[in-house]
C-alpha cells in the first residue's frame, strides 16, 4: 500500500538491485520517461516522487535518487536503481547489494541528484594516493589492449593530499563502454561509468 506522504527521518534496509537498457525509454509510473542515466529509482510504497539517499553497506558509498517509479518485484528486494545510481554506489558488477534508504527533503535532494546526472562517457578504474600503483594499473590496462586512459589528479578527500584517478574513455557510444565494463569485470578490474 502506498504511503500517503514520506514519514520524516524514514529509513529502510534491505537490499538493492538495478535496472537499465532493457527499460531505457519506457514509461515510469509517475507518467517520466526512464532516463537510465539519471539519479533516479523504483519503491513499492514510496509517494512519488521522493528523495532518498542510498547508502551501500558494503562499501560506504552513498547517492541521492528521485524516486519515481514502482519496484522492485523481486522478493526481499526493497528499492531498485537506476544504471548511474547503481554505478556510483559500484553495484554494477554485483547486482544488487545490502543498503540503507533515508528519505530526504526535496530541497536537499532536487540539487544533489541535478548534479549527479550525466551521460557516462568514461570508466573510472581507480583512485590512488600513490601515483606508482595508478601508473601500474595503466600498464596493466594497455596489455589488456586499453591504450585510452588517462591519469587525473584531485585533492583527496581529507584535504591533506592528492589523489591520482585513472579512467579509460572516451567512448563514443553506451555499448562500447559497457562491453568495456563487463571486459575489465573479467578481470577483476572494477569499472565505475562516469560523466565527463
Amino acid at each position: 500500500q502506498v504511503m500517503p506522504e514520506a514519514p520524516k527521518g524514514f529509513r529502510e534496509h534491505g537490499r538493492a538491485s538495478w535496472y537499465g537498457k532493457k527499460f531505457h525509454g519506457r514509461r515510469t509510473a509517475n507518467g517520466e520517461t526512464y532516463d537510465m542515466f539519471k539519479m533516479t529509482a523504483a519503491h513499492k510504497t514510496l509517494p512519488l516522487p521522493t528523495y532518498a539517499r542510498v547508502t551501500n553497506k558494503n562499501n560506504g558509498k552513498s547517492v541521492v535518487v528521485r524516486i519515481n517509479d514502482r519496484g522492485p518485484f523481486h522478493p526481499g528486494r526493497i528499492v531498485d536503481l537506476s544504471y548511474a545510481a547503481a554505478a556510483r554506489l559500484d553495484l554494477l558488477h554485483v547486482g544488487s547489494a545490502e543498503v540503507e534508504l533515508q528519505v530526504i527533503t526535496p530541497q536537499q535532494g532536487k540539487s544533489a541528484a541535478e548534479s549527479a546526472t550525466g551521460k557516462p562517457r568514461y570508466l573510472e578504474v581507480g583512485r590512488f594516493a600513490d601515483a606508482i600503483e595508478a601508473l601500474a594499473l595503466r600498464d596493466r590496462l594497455v596489455a589488456l589492449g586499453f591504450n585510452d586512459s588517462e591519469l587525473l589528479q584531485t585533492t583527496s578527500p581529507t584535504g591533506d593530499g592528492v589523489d591520482h584517478i585513472l579512467r579509460v574513455g572516451p567512448f563514443r557510444s553506451f555499448s562500447r563502454l559497457e562491453a568495456a565494463r563487463v571486459k575489465l569485470g573479467v578481470q577483476k578490474i572494477t569499472a565505475i561509468p562516469v560523466a565527463d
